[in-house]
């Protein structure tokens, strides 16, 4: 494995909650980070912009009171996530922001930038850069990203078609930093597999979605439970750039998700349309298959805790 940085040291166990557009809130960011693992929410969650300072606010001063009362059993630090994109206008007033209450780390996707990542360094942040193949992670690294996020088949949202056997060996070959793999991963076999692979972490997304804190309406926390990998929906239809997607919200918004038409990449959008798209059809990565209630974020962690465990006991037993 990888030397760390210290703020990703001594996880409860090795998991970073993806930021989930919408859906992820202080409420699921703290309840993740009381638990050991890394929560975390996208910036352009906090609407109107003036939001997030607020928002930053409650997770920093409820994961303190929390350290305090626990010094046993510390927080995990949190993560906020930015679309370095050019459609993203709120970027300037969000890193401000960001830098104001010194976020621990910052996910970074849609784009590698230099300018972003020296901010984050000179607060004594760490920067996550979230990838979809070697080639972006050779342009993300280069331009000063601490650590990277490999997206993978089978990934929730903005998901790559690579394998995750066949990303994760690339990048490896020539990089020895923090290193996160998101796709399909919803049980701790699939996190020690993530690791046994050669990342550090497992980047956890769909699952969440699921609990009690997360935003989400029932319906879609309902139709996580009530699906498989055979729901799921690959389509750059809505936002321009390809996602994975729940089938069953693709139909009642009138599509019929076998016959998508394609979008036009140059069209990319995360402002209001963007919103709009993904309040109606619902993001979801393949590995929803394991998820079988809804819960609150504390126990899902606690099951995934124990299943890692066993995992491990199982290969030292054999």
């Amino acid at each position: 494995m990888s030397k760390l940085p210290t703020a990703l040291q001594k996880l409860a166990l090795p998991v970073i909650g993806s930021p989930l557009f919408i859906i992820s809130n202080p409420k699921l960011v703290i309840e993740q980070c009381k638990a050991g693992i890394v929560g975390s929410m996208p910036a352009l969650n906090a609407r109107p912009a003036a939001q997030l300072e607020d928002w930053l606010a409650e997770i920093t001063e409820t994961l303190a009171a929390w350290d305090k009362a626990h010094p046993e059993q510390p927080s995990a630090p949190f993560a906020i996530n930015q679309i370095v994109h050019k459609s993203n206008d709120r970027l300037e007033h969000d890193m401000q922001v960001c830098a104001q209450y010194k976020v621990p780390i910052v996910i970074t996707s849609l784009g590698a930038r230099e300018d972003v990542n020296q901010a984050v360094h000179s607060w004594g942040g760490v920067v996550l850069h979230d990838i979809i193949n070697n080639k972006f992670a050779h342009k993300a690294v280069e331009k000063g990203a601490d650590g990277l996020i490999a997206v993978a088949a089978g990934a929730g949202g903005h998901a790559g078609v690579k394998s995750p056997f066949a990303l994760i060996q690339e990048i490896r070959q020539w990089f020895d930093g923090p290193l996160a793999l998101s796709g399909s991963i919803a049980s701790g076999g699939a996190i020690l597999a993530a690791q046994a692979m050669g990342a550090d972490f497992a980047y956890i997304g769909s699952a969440f979605i699921a609990t009690h804190e997360a935003r989400a309406v029932d319906g879609y926390k309902q139709a996580i439970v009530d699906s498989t990998s055979d729901d799921i929906v690959y389509s750059n239809l809505f936002t321009g750039v390809h996602g994975n997607y729940l089938a069953p919200s693709i139909r009642a918004a009138g599509l019929d998700p076998e016959n998508l038409p394609v979008s036009d990449p140059s069209k990319m959008n995360f402002g209001g349309d963007a919103k709009k798209a993904w309040k109606d059809i619902w993001g979801c990565g393949q590995g929803i298959g394991a998820i079988n209630e809804v819960t609150a974020t504390a126990d899902l962690v606690d099951r995934l805790k124990r299943e890692y465990r066993q995992a491990r006991e199982r290969l030292q037993l054999g």
